[in-house]
């Protein structure tokens, strides 16, 4: 007999009292646990020997398609991401102010929101065409046949003379519609995500996401402003000189949207969904109301609250950093496409740095990790308020010198290893380097007060992350 039967062979003999039992019961579960998590230790640990790789090379190649796939909608993900976060750098170069500027970025605002109708394209779909395609194709439709209709319309948008500037409003209208579209195809991977690899592989959700995203917004954002640069094509593609780039933001957006019909065509008959592949369809499915009502549960519970609190005030001491230094150093003479340019060598260590840290993030201590790096990410601002005073001073004409872009890639280095862990007027003061002081001093008051609070969540007993309803 395994020893631990022993314990519940005893329960059988006797009828102790309900505390006892209790205790007794309590303890068979701790043996069972005690065991399973020795069996798992050994199989890691066999794993890790090698005993166990040419299983997990068949694991991966049976998902091999569907890794390949999901990749390639979360590029298509990033596409409509770094087409919209390319357009602050096209204002700016137009001299657009930063109350303009402003208002445009609530175009980013539904992949902040988009948890208000997450739990409709969750629980609403059609069960014979498929949980996630039923969101995913006809999102994706939209989003290719909004592409194309913009094509013909974003220059009008974005004209400016010196007597006009770029319709605003519009603009924002427009690509806040753009952005709609993508965070509910955003939704619609996500979920698939969790269905379409095997409960072994299912893991390798979240590296495609990184890496997929990655490499969208690179080809919606890098390469598109280095391909409509005439300057930079003239400068590095081209034997003549023209006055304009290789594409432009309409030739571009009309492209992608014929890939998007195109692709959104053949995953809609190609592919299919397998609803038997993990063990989460084995939970009951819940109707849009029932999940709403969980959504209310779970926000409401005191330490979910505390952690949504204090995720949105902590950004706080970063946003003049993240959101304004690129636009004022294009305000000062520095070429879009340059800047751009910059994230190309960012992009592996995008993608590598979430696999060093992950050891960390993924352990029992993540949010140690913030707390930790915040404040060198708070320095990082102030280095970033520095390299704008800097600027001016190293221009030449206008060119920049080569080691000016050595320290502004170092700098993106810097940041992104803290990141990743957690009318005319004159004035007397910039703006900029008063609003940089604010924010660090906002993010260290921040620190100082709740870093220890916001750390010790990590602490918090496993049952006050559990919602109960009471139906």
């Amino acid at each position: 007999m395994p020893s631990s039967d022993i314990p519940k062979e005893r329960i059988r003999q006797r009828n102790p009292n309900p505390l006892e039992a209790w205790h007794m019961q309590d303890e068979v579960w701790n043996q069972e646990t005690n065991l399973e998590m020795d069996e798992n230790k050994g199989l890691l640990k066999d794993y890790d020997n090698g005993l166990y790789e040419p299983d997990h090379k068949i694991l991966l190649k049976k998902d091999f398609n569907n890794i390949l796939l999901l990749l390639f909608l979360y590029v298509l993900q990033g596409i409509p991401l770094g087409v919209a976060g390319s357009i602050p750098l096209i204002l700016q170069s137009k001299n657009v102010s930063y109350s303009d500027q402003a208002i445009y970025s609530f175009v980013f605002w539904p992949f902040s929101l988009k948890l208000l109708w997450a739990p409709l394209v969750d629980a609403a779909y059609f069960p014979n065409f498929g949980r996630r395609k039923s969101w995913l194709v006809p999102t994706q439709y939209l989003l290719g046949l909004f592409m194309l209709c913009l094509s013909f319309e974003v220059d009008a948008l974005l004209k400016s003379d010196e007597h006009t500037s770029p319709n605003i409003v519009k603009l924002t209208v427009v690509f806040f519609m753009f952005g709609f579209l993508a965070a509910t195809q955003d939704i619609a991977v996500d979920g698939w995500a969790l269905t379409m690899l095997s409960k072994e592989n299912v893991g390798l959700a979240s590296t495609c996401n990184s890496v997929g995203q990655t490499a969208g917004y690179f080809l919606g954002n890098v390469l598109f402003l280095a391909l409509e640069s005439a300057e930079f094509c003239n400068k590095y593609l081209r034997s003549h000189s023209q006055p304009t780039g290789i594409v432009t933001l309409s030739d571009f957006l009309f492209f992608w949207g014929i890939i998007f019909m195109v692709t959104t065509t053949l995953v809609m008959v190609l592919k299919k969904e397998n609803l038997g592949q993990t063990a989460l369809h084995d939970v009951a499915q819940q109707g849009i109301m029932e999940t709403y009502k969980s959504l209310i549960c779970i926000i409401k519970m005191p330490a979910v609250l505390n952690f949504c609190i204090m995720l949105l005030t902590s950004k706080i001491g970063f946003s003049a950093a993240d959101g304004v230094t690129g636009l004022k150093l294009v305000e000062l003479g520095v070429p879009k496409e340059q800047l751009a340019l910059l994230a190309v060598p960012m992009v592996p260590l995008q993608i590598l740095l979430p696999f060093v840290i992950s050891k960390y993030t993924a352990g029992r201590k993540p949010l140690s990790v913030f707390y930790w790096a915040m404040p060198y990410r708070l320095v990082m601002g102030m280095i970033f308020a520095l390299l704008v005073f800097w600027t001016p001073t190293v221009k030449q004409g206008t060119e920049f010198p080569a080691y000016y872009y050595g320290v502004l890639l170092f700098s993106y280095a810097l940041h992104q290893l803290c990141a990743k862990s957690g009318g005319s007027c004159s004035i007397a003061t910039d703006g900029y380097y008063v609003e940089s002081i604010f924010c660090i001093f906002i993010g260290l008051a921040w620190w100082l007060r709740y870093g220890n609070k916001f750390r010790n969540l990590q602490d918090e007993h496993p049952s006050t992350w559990e919602c109960k309803r009471n139906n």
